[in-house]
């Protein structure tokens, strides 16, 4: 999967103005989180279209960059977080940062992570039957 990262300057109608440029593109947002420091936060999302959010962004005087991100389907119960994560604990690998998303297919969630061997990752868990996307 691939990720929009975009840093943006904390200030009044941000947000707006970048869930905006995708409205007026037609993109849909399927999955963020935004992490903010004092001047500057980055916003992580996955849309519908990435390479066309990326360049109305930057049309739009946004720095953004495109990156690589695992989304992996689990089952909506109390602990199957946990079950993933310890997997991958046990594998020796390290997870970036994560957040929610879900598949409007089947109605499950999605959790969109970012480590440093996708490839790796993705071996990992598929070997134990989880579904990457």
């Amino acid at each position: 999967m691939k990720q929009v990262s975009i840093y943006a300057e904390n200030k009044k109608g941000t947000m707006q103005k970048i869930t905006g440029i995708l409205l007026e593109h037609g993109i849909n947002i399927l999955g963020s989180v935004t992490n903010d420091s004092a001047e500057y936060g980055i916003v992580r999302m996955v849309v519908s279209e990435a390479e066309k959010a990326l360049a109305e962004l930057e049309k739009n005087g946004f720095i953004a960059k495109l990156v690589e991100v695992i989304g992996v389907e689990i089952e909506d119960e109390v602990g199957n977080l946990n079950r993933m994560l310890k997997i991958l604990e046990e594998s020796n690998i390290s997870v970036d940062y994560l957040y929610l998303s879900f598949n409007r297919d089947s109605g499950k969630p999605i959790m969109v992570f970012h480590c440093e061997d996708i490839l790796e990752v993705k071996a990992c868990l598929v070997s134990k039957g989880y579904t990457v996307l």
